[in-house]
């Protein structure tokens, strides 16, 4: 039996919007991510160092940053506050151009740049399964997103 018009201009829609809405999913991952990984990908000529971090606060820490290249000493730069930052823990960072503003590098950095990336592929394969009813494909949206995620936490 042949569908009728509506039903097929229906069922391709609803198909779009949901294609539509796990791309958005995957494009603000992304996105969001980038905003922090682009300092640890793309870290040359910008300021390396190390951060002993001796304060923390609700969302960011502070301590006294050592360069590895002649650049100046700094008394005070900042990080995004995580689980894996404590006090007294001494962090290889880069810093942000122009700022005093610093992002952890290595794995551990690089994994963590990435979590928001992660989260999203596990939201987007929730539309995948579900809204374009693709479920392999969103089985390994969801396992990338959820190795990234564990990644993270174990290199963290």
């Amino acid at each position: 039996m042949k569908r009728n018009s509506p039903g097929r201009i229906l069922t391709h829609t609803r198909k779009a919007a949901m294609a539509l809405v796990a791309l958005l999913l995957l494009v603000a991952g992304f996105w969001t991510s980038w905003g922090t990984a682009q300092h640890i990908l793309l870290s040359k000529g910008r300021e390396h160092g190390t951060l002993t971090v001796a304060r923390c606060d609700d969302k960011v820490c502070t301590g006294p940053y050592v360069p590895k290249d002649p650049a100046p000493k700094r008394d005070r730069v900042t990080i995004d506050r995580s689980v894996a930052v404590k006090k007294g823990v001494t962090l290889a960072v880069v810093l942000k151009p122009g700022t005093g503003e610093a992002v952890r590098t290595g794995p551990a950095g690089g994994l963590h740049a990435w979590l928001p990336l992660g989260g999203a592929m596990l939201l987007a394969a929730l539309v995948i399964g579900g809204g374009l009813r693709l479920p392999r494909v969103a089985w390994a949206v969801a396992s990338v997103g959820g190795a990234l995620l564990v990644a993270s936490f174990l290199a963290l």
